[in-house]
């Protein structure tokens, strides 16, 4: 029996200025707390990204690359406690809001192969939903078993946890309406894709070879790609723009709102 969990992912391009190193977009995590506090949404998990405070960091130190120097051992510990920072920013405005926010950091629960969660315990986390608690988590680097470390996205933590936990909808806010034909951002005539099948969306990123599927701005395609398994377990997808006032709010209440749904079929 699926559950009524909504796992919400908002995009690093959302609440940092990603051209400005450890900047964050307080006005829009201040307006995001009070849409998710308005909307009333539980049970639900909060994942957010790194923006400024966590690639470029991430980068300097090439955590993604692995473990081959003592350097990046301290580049890792960096990264991590600057994604706490912003973990903090992100969990005290839903605090304020009067949402029962708390941080879980995914390096103290997950761990990876090659980049891809392999060990996930969410005994804790489930323990914390049923009693009453909105778990926030984010983008981290965890300890990985083959190449010691890794960068772990906030949108493959937000697609596994839809899977793990039988979620009913997950939704991805970012800073464009959703998926384009092309690259809304360079391209005028872009038409964004209201509503796509897991085969419609599947069937794109094959005619584009897999490289640029529709708008891959801001890591689109790795998004959508993350997106295939849940939609094929069941799970509604829904892509929005996170920056656009009252499209997370109306999101969560399950109202009409520019974006891209994507579902599994339309039977």
């Amino acid at each position: 029996m699926r559950s009524e969990l909504t796992v919400l992912k908002l995009g690093g391009s959302v609440i940092t200025f990603k051209d400005k190193p450890l900047t964050p977009n307080m006005p829009a995590i201040r307006r995001l707390a009070h849409e998710i506090s308005a909307s009333q949404s539980h049970p639900l998990i909060i994942i957010h990204g790194g923006g400024s405070f966590g690639h470029p960091l991430a980068a300097e130190y090439n955590i993604a690359g692995g473990l081959k120097s003592r350097g990046q051992m301290i580049g890792f510990s960096k990264t991590h406690n600057s994604m706490v920072k912003l973990n903090m920013l992100v969990t005290e405005a839903l605090l304020d809001e009067g949402v029962p926010a708390i941080g879980f950091a995914p390096s103290s629960f997950i761990a990876t192969r090659r980049g891809k969660i392999i060990d996930l315990h969410t005994g804790l986390l489930i323990h914390a939903i049923k009693l009453g608690f909105t778990p926030v988590l984010y983008g981290d680097t965890v300890l990985d078993y083959e190449q010691g470390l890794a960068v772990l996205s906030g949108d493959q933590i937000a697609a596994r946890l839809a899977v793990e936990l039988n979620a009913r909808k997950i939704i991805f806010g970012v800073d464009v309406d959703g998926l384009y034909t092309c690259d809304p951002k360079v391209n005028p005539n872009a038409k964004l894709l209201r509503d796509l099948t897991l085969n419609e969306l599947e069937g794109a990123i094959a005619l584009a070879g897999g490289s640029r599927a529709v708008d891959v701005t801001g890591g689109m395609l790795g998004k959508i790609m993350e997106l295939i398994e849940p939609v094929s377990r069941g799970v509604e997808a829904l892509i929005i723009n996170a920056l656009r006032e009252d499209s997370v709010y109306r999101a969560l209440r399950g109202e009409e709102v520019i974006g891209t749904r994507i579902v599994k079929d339309r039977g």
